[in-house]
């Protein structure tokens, strides 16, 4: 009865450890949805819902909360992830370890500003854990430092903004910009358009200015800044006017209606790699880039 008991006990407590089911704790974390982590760990929504449940079942505590619109973390989940995301890394290289074919080596990535803070985590994270052998060295700068440091050999793979007609690497997606303010209304009567940009080389800054000079349109820039946290922290101060991609709009702004300002141009994500970098690598990060966004995006 005592052995029974034990063994019992046994296999209770280790099924909280079911990598599966941390797996899928891990994917909701960072999508913020059921729906969106199955959609890229490729299962169904119900398969997902099940691990989240027998996880919680078995640590006997509860490690998410939903409302409305998203799905976070308690601060038993908090406790647990980071001990989820080491034992999925440990896995990780215990694979890689055995596996003839695994990826190795060091590749440069070069990633542009407003990108980083919207998906950027997302993306990464299981092929850091995939190929815990090559070393991922990260570059955040505007899309046009970015193709300069390319040129200069510096980066081996640049995901950052083009403009159309610009037919430089691998489209990911198209989207469209917007003017971004935290009054629309107060800011569009103060004047010459104060403009919140990032300094040049910028591709949204050249946009909103070409299409304010095509209109006639007077303006004046209130805030520089390379980070798109200080230019977030600018709009919602009511400084200004910010130009953005749609699906990376800060939350406390509000897009300016179509017909006050000229409609903006639209831009590019797109892939370029450098010639000479280690195709292996790069093809590899590539195509998961892709397959994350895309995954994102569509769903």
């Amino acid at each position: 009865m005592i052995q029974d008991a034990r063994n019992n006990s046994y296999r209770e407590t280790g099924s909280c450890w079911d990598l599966s089911q941390l797996r899928s704790f891990v994917a909701v974390e960072q999508m913020g949805s059921f729906t969106l982590a199955a959609e890229r760990l490729g299962l169904g929504q119900s398969t997902v819902s099940q691990h989240i449940q027998r996880l919680e079942t078995a640590l006997g505590r509860k490690l998410l909360a939903r409302d409305t619109h998203k799905v976070m973390l308690t601060g038993d989940g908090e406790a647990l992830l980071l001990h989820a995301r080491a034992m999925l890394s440990i896995e990780g290289q215990v694979q890689s370890l055995f596996k003839n074919n695994s990826l190795r080596g060091s590749l440069r990535l070069g990633v542009s500003e407003d990108f980083v803070t919207s998906q950027l985590p997302a993306v990464l994270e299981d092929f850091v854990r995939s190929h815990p052998s090559v070393d991922l060295e990260l570059t955040v700068a505007l899309s046009g430092v970015l193709y300069e440091m390319q040129d200069n050999g510096e980066i081996d793979l640049v995901l950052a903004k083009r403009r159309l007609g610009d037919a430089r690497g691998k489209l990911v997606y198209r989207e469209p910009l917007v003017w971004l303010a935290r009054d629309p209304e107060r800011v569009l009567a103060s004047g010459p358009l104060p403009l919140i940009a990032f300094p040049p080389p910028s591709v949204t800054r050249v946009i909103a200015l070409e299409a304010l000079g095509r209109n006639g349109v007077p303006w004046r820039i209130v805030c520089t800044c390379g980070s798109l946290s200080g230019l977030t922290a600018a709009a919602r101060a009511g400084m200004g006017v910010l130009v953005q991609p749609r699906s990376m709009a800060p939350s406390g702004l509000k897009e300016i209606a179509a017909g006050k300002l000229p409609v903006l141009e639209d831009v590019e994500f797109v892939l370029v790699p450098r010639k000479g970098a280690d195709q292996a690598l790069v093809s590899a990060l590539s195509e998961d880039i892709l397959q994350k966004v895309r995954g994102l995006r569509s769903a």
